[in-house]
């Protein structure tokens, strides 16, 4: 499976964005989808994961109740909403695909990232 991250881009600090991830290849609708993001200087970690049917999701503690995941398999397009942005969440944001169960958090496909800048 092929994935393309779009919707990146430089906002304020308590603004918003709208990430995008369009797949193509295998079927999208069997596979569970996450974003991942990566500071600078800093490990890759897990965002927000988001199973095949849309039904469980799952997000990291500095991002619940900002962040949203969802997807469009019709589209086979993945999205995070990610409201209330703050400072720390300036990272290049990775979105990923596994065959595999959503809550494993682990992913075999990858797309190119796109650089998330949140200014003070």
């Amino acid at each position: 499976v092929q994935l393309q991250a779009s919707g990146g881009g430089l906002v304020q600090a308590g603004g918003s964005l709208r990430l995008s991830c369009a797949a193509s290849g295998r079927i999208f609708s069997r596979y569970s989808m996450g974003w991942l993001r990566q500071a600078p200087g800093k490990e890759r970690q897990f965002v927000a994961g988001i199973s095949w049917s849309g039904g469980s999701t799952y997000y990291a503690d500095s991002v619940k109740g900002r962040f949203t995941i969802s997807r469009d398999n019709a589209k086979n397009t993945v999205y995070l909403q990610m409201n209330s942005l703050k400072p720390d969440d300036t990272a290049v944001y990775y979105c990923a695909a596994d065959p595999g169960n959503a809550s494993r958090q682990r992913y075999d496909y990858w797309g190119q990232g796109t650089l998330v800048t949140v200014s003070s």
